[in-house]
């Protein structure tokens, strides 16, 4: 649709034409309406997932201009909770939601106006991947995916017509290791206290993160059991990060990263053989011609998720903007777009339609490449006949041991993690 009606057009035809696209409006499947109105969605979220080229495919679809606000994981919840008049559209981890949704700043998302909702994964919906249940300790989804109401600031116990996220990107996360430099086979979270790694070795510095990958390794250790690993007690705290802090004062820790580029950096470099690191950062250092791999290990992974959420107060143009912007992205382009860099997408089928057999084959079936895998820009990925880490959406997804958290007990961790990291 042009910028402008025609002006042949008369005030009543224009009338009856806008009451006419009102009830398209209200199904939240309108077409590209809003060019005309010049909408701007401010979009709270961290870097990661901001990227030019998603905002610049919607506004050609749609008309409607994406304005990025990039801030910290931690920051994302903050302004949630303390000023949700800041953005139009939130992207937010499912664990922040166990501090933003009692403030009764979030609008329940109403999957009526949500094409593909009755598609979106079952590992959000019901917790389960290819019909089994994948373990659910910290904040899985499933446990604050529904909401009682529209206005509710309480989770619904079963599924409602009301969601709190739409999914956007999720992965499981283990250890990133260099094979090159290590020489065998790695199959254990155990591994990244193993003294023979003393000072090649590096944990992720986010606490909330970092205590739950420490966990991981203090489980695989035999030194304890624990019965929610995203939200332990106070002795359960104390355990972790005193494992913590022995390994590091033996010397065992080349660094302690806080980014993606550091991470990418440390492990390029080859100061660092084995540490915490997300799917994508291994792509990077693959990228530089660099052996990487992402190892599946025996305990399983742990994940995380972020999905779209609306402010309250989002309303009229806006929110009619917002809801096209969700439908937009579970359509396909967007969800291929994502997975070509190794993430997953809520919505399988429309990515499945928008990708390549021998892209889709690759990333999510765990088969060997037909042909060199590429990223969104080109880069070459993988080589020829090469395998994903981790094998397919449903070994990868389906083997998830714990899921990122916010703990009961999050202020007295975070004091316990300054003190290992000072140490």
């Amino acid at each position: 649709m042009s910028d402008t009606l025609d002006p042949k057009i008369t005030g009543l035809q224009r009338r009856s034409l806008l009451k006419g696209t009102a009830g398209i409006l209200a199904t939240g499947l309108a077409p590209a309406i809003h060019a005309q109105e010049k909408v701007t969605l401010r979009y709270l979220g961290t870097a990661v997932n901001q990227d030019k080229d998603i905002a610049e495919k919607f506004k050609a679809d749609t008309g409607i201009t994406i304005q990025y606000v990039a801030v910290t994981t931690d920051d994302v919840a903050k302004r949630a909770v303390t000023s949700p008049n800041s953005f139009d559209l939130l992207d937010s981890e499912y664990f922040s939601l166990k501090k933003i949704v009692p403030t009764g700043n979030l609008k329940g998302i109403d999957t009526k106006r949500i094409k593909n909702a009755d598609k979106i994964t079952s590992l959000f919906t019901r917790g389960e991947v290819g019909g089994k249940k994948v373990g659910d300790q910290g904040t899985a989804p499933k446990k604050v995916i529904f909401l009682e109401g529209e206005k509710s600031k309480v989770f619904a116990k079963s599924p409602t017509r009301y969601m709190s996220l739409i999914p956007t990107t999720y992965n499981a996360d283990t250890l990133g290791i260099r094979p090159d430099l290590i020489k065998r086979p790695i199959s254990t979270w155990a591994e990244l206290l193993n003294p023979e790694f003393k000072g090649k070795a590096s944990i992720l510095n986010i606490p909330s993160i970092g205590i739950m990958d420490a966990a991981m390794v203090v489980e695989s250790m035999g030194k304890y059991k624990y019965p929610d690993k995203g939200n332990m007690t106070r002795k359960e705290i104390d355990l972790t990060i005193q494992t913590l802090i022995d390994a590091k004062k033996a010397g065992q820790f080349r660094s302690l990263w806080k980014d993606f580029n550091e991470s990418v950096n440390l492990m390029a470099s080859g100061e660092v053989v084995i540490q915490s690191m997300w799917s994508p950062a291994v792509t990077a250092v693959r990228a530089k011609g660099i052996d990487c791999v992402f190892q599946p290990l025996k305990e399983g992974y742990r994940a995380w998720a972020s999905g779209f959420g609306l402010p309250a107060t989002l309303s009229g143009k806006k929110l009619d903007a917002a809801y096209e912007f969700i439908n937009w992205f579970l359509d396909g382009w967007a969800g291929a777009y994502l997975n070509r860099q190794g993430y997953y997408s809520a919505v399988l089928d429309t990515a499945k339609a928008k990708m390549e057999p021998y892209e889709w084959a690759y990333w999510m079936e765990g088969k060997p490449a037909a042909r060199d895998i590429k990223s969104p820009h080109g880069d070459l990925l993988a080589k020829t006949g090469s395998v994903r880490d981790g094998g397919s959406y449903e070994q990868r997804m389906g083997g998830i041991a714990c899921w990122n958290a916010i703990m009961d007990e999050n202020e007295y961790m975070v004091q316990k993690w300054n003190e290992f990291v000072a140490a």
